[in-house]
């Protein structure tokens, strides 16, 4: 193995972002993204040069300073970066929102999908039980057209490649539990009760099947398979 990045300052002390997730093209093998912790994602062409230190492309979403607050760096965090099958587009995951990005358009992603909108109200105290810092894992279909992220209460949501469907299912040992909605919007604080989210139940990590509808899914101590057939 060689090292093709390395964000490390000499000084420690001056560590201001991690790499917290790596992907490479699904095509083409001298195309890699990687994420940060300050939630950018930066595309690499190993043909360039042995190390990767200059990104050919950057995808990062201005944040709304309307919206900025002590959690805005915490939240931001990529937690897990995707190719879709075809090459297209990425996928990522940060703690609230899933972000679908063009590899054409790199101001901003071509579709956000709230996945936890209605904690928002609530970060500090995630911050204080560190629930903030789980990191959600998403994955995509081997058609490219869903994709799937974990949440709390042992749910994951599948979504198609527009955000425009979610079916949510309980990760159980029981018949699976789902609620499906169609141009589903972010729940409210009034629809989801936030007080009752076991957030000790928590789906970080899952994986899609290659070339079936199939799921793999961790929740706790056990592995969940879910197949659409």
């Amino acid at each position: 193995s060689f090292n093709i990045l390395d964000i490390k300052p000499a000084n420690m002390e001056e560590l201001t972002e991690v790499i917290t997730a790596a992907d490479f093209h699904p095509q083409h093998c001298h195309t890699m993204v990687y994420s940060s912790s300050r939630g950018s994602i930066k595309l690499c062409d190993m043909r360039q040069g042995a190390l990767c230190d200059e990104h050919s492309k950057l995808f990062e979403e201005e944040e709304d300073p309307a919206q900025k607050s002590f959690f805005s760096e915490i939240i931001a965090s990529i937690s897990d970066v995707k190719f879709t099958t075809d090459g297209r587009y990425i996928i990522s995951r940060d703690y609230l929102t899933v972000k679908i990005w063009d590899m054409a358009m790199e101001a901003k992603p071509v579709k956000t999908i709230p996945i936890h909108e209605h904690l928002r109200a609530k970060l500090c105290d995630l911050y204080e039980n560190d629930c903030i810092f789980d990191k959600f894992e998403c994955t995509v279909s081997g058609d490219g057209n869903n994709l799937v992220t974990g949440s709390y209460n042992n749910f994951f949501h599948i979504y198609d490649r527009y955000g425009q469907s979610d079916v949510a299912i309980e990760a159980s040992k029981q018949a699976p539990r789902k609620v499906t909605g169609k141009g589903r919007r972010a729940p409210t604080k009034e629809e989801v009760n936030v007080d009752a989210i076991d957030f000790s139940k928590k789906v970080l990590h899952l994986a899609w099947h290659p070339t079936q509808p199939t799921i793999a899914v961790a929740g706790l101590n056990n592995l969940y398979i879910y197949s659409q057939h």
